[in-house]
């Protein structure tokens, strides 16, 4: 473990030698595609180390550094045997931390089955690598939230632009939180898998939220944070902006109840100030995500503070009552006639159907492994040196979609 007083950075011996285990496990693995975080990118040696030796091996390299000259940065290896890199954008959230992504349009360099004219058909996918920020205390569990927000919309304006078919879409990286996170729930919501807890049949239940660890921390604790996440083209999902709305709430939910230990009643009052009316006024509720921490450029600008009052007044009378409030409370009392609704109305665009001409592909998790196996029973081992992190990999194998699968989409 590093101390200030002593960084691995200022022995080269030590931070050379790892660095050349890693990438010898790297080469080992053998992975079509490789997305590394934290690597040193301002560090001009380690960093020709890397591209000689996974440059060699015939992998294509894109590097992207954190902003604000912090030194560290993304690199994610494409193995040209298996995937032509077809466009290639860098997303800079320019927020508290100086966190980016890299998002990677990749195709099959080879073709993985004909279709019914006989051609040859080669999958395309949507590859991104990143890096959240570390939630240094809960009022910033907002920002890693609102990261990952943004590499979605950027993703949906992505295939827009681009005029899109249905593909699969993996996310990799250190997404600095766990299971038990709205960051994990905002992804489940929106048709993500994690693809390890599906190879290995865990669910999203809290019973199997500790099964697994991928990290230990600056602050010794060991956690599950790193995660690669597959969306297939057939997954059922959630407007984007609703599932973002519903984990907000969820954060707010949790800073009432476990930071300033509020029950539910108490936290309607929190919620409604000094109004003397048995409601929640929109000056009231700023003023109590003011004082949560929650407003703040960052955090949620004024107008995603309004998209959350329309969300929260869903008689549009211009306040919210305990009613109402109970909703963001348990959204569940609310969310099945929603879903309902959703599956029944098809006609404002919030679903779309495949054409009958339309081929869509995505993958099923063949493999998923953690190194070393002790993680993989939630147990970190002390003779670990290679990284504070336990390296996933996961084996995809492609898979034709059902013709008539349907994809909601964003209104």
């Amino acid at each position: 473990m590093e101390s200030e007083n002593c960084r691995e950075s200022q022995h080269r011996a030590y931070w050379f030698s790892r660095n050349e285990k890693i990438i010898d496990r790297l080469l080992a693995d053998y992975s079509s595609i490789i997305c590394l975080q934290e690597v040193w990118l301002g560090n001009d040696e380690l960093v020709n180390m890397y591209e000689k030796r996974l440059g060699d091996a015939n992998y294509s390299l894109l590097k992207l550094a954190r902003t604000n000259n912090r030194g560290d940065g993304l690199l994610t290896a494409v193995h040209k045997t298996y995937f032509h890199v077809l466009n290639y954008r860098e997303l800079l959230f320019n927020d508290f931390g100086d966190r980016v992504a890299q998002l990677l349009h990749v195709e099959s360099a080879m073709p993985f089955w004909q279709n019914r004219s006989n051609s040859c058909v080669q999958q395309q996918s949507l590859i991104v690598n990143t890096h959240l920020l570390f939630p240094h205390d809960h009022s910033l569990s907002i920002v890693r939230l609102k990261q990952v927000y943004k590499i979605l919309q950027y993703i949906e304006a992505y295939q827009e632009e681009h005029k899109l078919g249905p593909m699969p879409i993996i996310l990799c990286g250190d997404w600095n939180g766990s299971k038990r996170g709205q960051v994990y729930k905002f992804l489940r919501s929106q048709g993500f898998v994690s693809s390890y807890d599906t190879a290995h049949q865990y669910s999203d239940s809290e019973e199997d939220a500790h099964k697994w660890v991928s990290h230990r921390n600056h602050r010794g604790n060991i956690c599950g944070v790193d995660f690669i996440w597959l969306l297939n083209p057939n997954k059922s999902r959630k407007p984007l902006k609703s599932s973002w709305n519903e984990a907000v709430f969820g954060i707010i939910k949790y800073l009432l109840l476990q930071v300033a230990s509020l029950s539910e009643e108490n936290a309607f009052a929190f919620l409604k100030a000094d109004s003397c009316d048995d409601h929640i006024t929109y000056s009231s509720f700023c003023q109590a995500l003011c004082q949560l921490g929650m407003i703040h450029p960052d955090r949620l600008n004024s107008e995603e503070t309004e998209d959350l009052w329309s969300e929260a007044d869903r008689d549009r009378n211009g306040v919210v009552d305990y009613k109402e409030f109970q909703c963001i409370w348990s959204p569940t009392c609310c969310s099945q006639q929603e879903e309902d609704d959703t599956e029944i109305d098809i006609s404002d665009g919030s679903l779309v159907r495949f054409e009958a001409n339309n081929e869509a592909f995505g993958f099923t998790v063949k493999e998923a492994v953690l190194f070393p196996p002790e993680v993989e029973k939630g147990m970190w081992p002390e003779n670990y040196s290679l990284s504070d992190h336990a390296p996933l990999t996961v084996v995809f194998s492609p898979l034709r979609m059902p013709r008539s699968a349907r994809t909601p989409r964003t209104p």
